[in-house]
Order: C-alpha cells, then structure tokens, then sequence
C-alpha cells in the first residue's frame, strides 16, 4: 500500500474507498493498513454536523454528497438521518 493510501486512511478516509481502487474488499484494506501500524480514526458525526446532513439531505443532496463534504462513510450519514427520523429516499429520490 502507498504512503498516499496510508496517509488519507489516517485521515478518516473510508476503507471502502481504496478497496474500490484496489478491488479488494475492506477489511482486507483494514488488515494492511494495521499490519503497517497507520493510525486509524474512526470519523462520527457532531450533533451540529448532523443538522447539517439533514438540512442538506432535504435540499436533495444524496447520502453520498454528503459523506465526502463531511468526510464521512455516507452510511453512516445514513444512520444519522435515521436517528433524526429523516424519511429516506431511494435511488430514484422518492420517498420510502
């Protein structure tokens, strides 16, 4: 693995985003980047960062979007709108 890959996994960077360049799956991703000792973060989401997915969720912005402004996994941004009672859209932008 890269300096580059291990320097932006420091950064919060998602396993699943060099796993996809790779086509590895992410745990396999995770094991490297342990074996060469890169510190991990685990990004969450404050409380004001959450109001701020779900104010930009509901001006149609998708899951995705908001995940790379906040650096975060967009499922995760997707358990956090949950929490809040958001109603979620599919793939098509219609309600579930």
């Amino acid at each position: 693995m890269s300096v580059e890959h291990r320097a932006r996994a420091a950064w919060g960077r998602p396993y699943t985003q060099p796993g996809a360049e790779f086509g590895i799956d992410r745990r396999t991703v995770s094991q490297i980047l342990h074996r060469h000792d890169v510190p991990m973060c685990r990004r969450e989401l404050s409380p004001d960062q959450t109001d701020d997915a779900v104010r930009l969720y509901e001006a149609s912005w998708s899951l995705a979007r908001i995940g790379e402004r906040m650096r975060v996994d967009p499922t995760m941004v997707h358990n956090r709108l949950r929490e809040r009672g958001v109603r979620m859209r599919d793939a098509q932008g219609r309600e579930r």
